[in-house]
């Protein structure tokens, strides 16, 4: 299980700009225990400059100690916070690339941004002091001869277990009570998944299991008017940027009409197929009831047990649907995309989102050619904007 960490940084100028230096430290989110100290003295710069360095450095301690591990940043800069949070703009051309490096360190969702009075900062600061005090004396911060933990005991606030999600949200910042996403400030322009799944085959309305590991089935002739109409009306929406598509065909055709409509390339990602369901393939739930009554229980019981004849979990499949989704927030930043792919990865990202339990797989409901919307910031923070919505379609 990924660890989680809280990750405290500070920097400090004298003279903004002058010698400057940073510290980091990260700890143990449940038990407080410090597991690493960085510092560095980086010559002349600003103040912002040298907690940026700070951040970058204490991000980077954390992923050498478990790159899976989430990570809640502590710092007293409300400008390194709120910019990374993606609630301000970064107006300054010497920031940009400052945190473009802090995002690049970890794959986004893994992060979250807190502020904390510089009171509460005191073992990141004293590490930022020495490192400045080294560079006055032309040398180096040492770990060896640091004493900036003697400020942590009273200063760091361990923070409560909390159940571990694929995305957890970060903590608001101090201030008035947070509200929920839609009426809390402006959190920046979110990236939107609109999620399609595709239009019927043959095998949808006998609700066979048809995923990635039995026949690769195109649209049928009612699929097809699926996707004509599915791509007339996000035309008339105009708003998607982007299309990525599972490599399935019939998803690469519903995608392809969308395509077609809009003037847009299609990204085909492998990351989007279905699950695969193994023996189960091209059966009815009532066949798999039949043949594999155990099996079957085990599955609907556990999202650890996987379909007869080595198919795939919801666990595995949870996995890659969570790498794929970070690589496309990453390569898709701030845009709206349609991502068009199965029943599986769209309950999956919905579910991911609300940060609810695996058995809520079974409780949405998602027709074919249906549009659902995802919507994530820069904070963290998921929004479900839409969910199943059929209306496009006509009989």
């Amino acid at each position: 299980m990924a660890q989680r960490f809280v990750v405290e940084a500070d920097g400090g100028s004298r003279g903004n700009p002058g010698p400057a230096g940073y510290g980091a430290v990260v700890c143990d989110a449940a038990s407080g225990e410090t597991l690493a100290e960085v510092a560095e003295y980086i010559g002349t710069a600003t103040n912002n400059v040298a907690e940026y360095k700070g951040l970058i450095a204490g991000l980077r301690a954390a992923r050498e100690l478990d790159p899976e591990a989430t990570v809640e940043v502590r710092m007293d800069s409300k400008l390194v916070v709120e910019q990374m949070s993606g609630r301000w703009k970064i107006k300054h051309p010497d920031m940009k690339p400052l945190a473009a490096e802090a995002r690049a360190v970890l794959p986004f969702g893994q992060v979250s941004y807190r502020w904390i009075p510089r009171e509460k900062n005191k073992h990141a600061d004293r590490l930022a002091n020495e490192a400045m005090d080294a560079g006055r004396s032309g040398r180096q911060w040492q770990p060896g001869t640091s004493t900036a933990a003697l400020a942590a005991p009273a200063a760091r606030e361990p923070r409560t277990a909390e159940p571990a999600i694929a995305a957890p949200a970060p903590e608001p910042l101090p201030g008035p009570k947070a509200k929920p996403v839609g009426w809390a400030a402006d959190l920046g322009t979110p990236t939107t998944f609109v999620l399609l799944r595709h239009g019927e085959t043959a095998l949808t309305p006998e609700k066979r299991f048809s995923g990635s590991g039995g026949s690769d089935p195109g649209l049928s002739a009612a699929g097809r008017r699926q996707a004509e109409q599915t791509a007339a009306a996000l035309a008339a929406r105009g708003t998607i940027q982007a299309i990525v598509s599972s490599p399935m065909r019939r998803c690469r055709e519903t995608a392809a009409a969308v395509a077609d409509r809009l003037g847009l390339e299609v990204r085909v990602d492998e990351g989007l197929r279905e699950a695969d369901f193994g023996a189960w393939e091209g059966l009815t739930f009532a066949e798999v009831r039949e043949r594999w009554p155990e099996d079957l229980d085990a599955w609907l019981a556990s999202s650890k047990a996987a379909p007869t004849g080595g198919g795939e979990s919801f666990a595995t499949v949870a996995r890659r649907i969570a790498v794929t989704r970070d690589k496309l927030l990453t390569r898709y930043a701030g845009r709206t995309v349609l991502l068009v792919t199965h029943v599986t990865p769209v309950k999956t990202l919905v579910r991911l989102a609300l940060g609810a339990p695996p058995e809520s797989l079974f409780r949405m409901e998602l027709s074919a050619a249906s549009l659902s919307a995802v919507a994530y910031y820069a904070d963290g923070n998921t929004s479900l904007r839409l969910l199943n919505d059929t209306s496009h379609q006509r009989a």
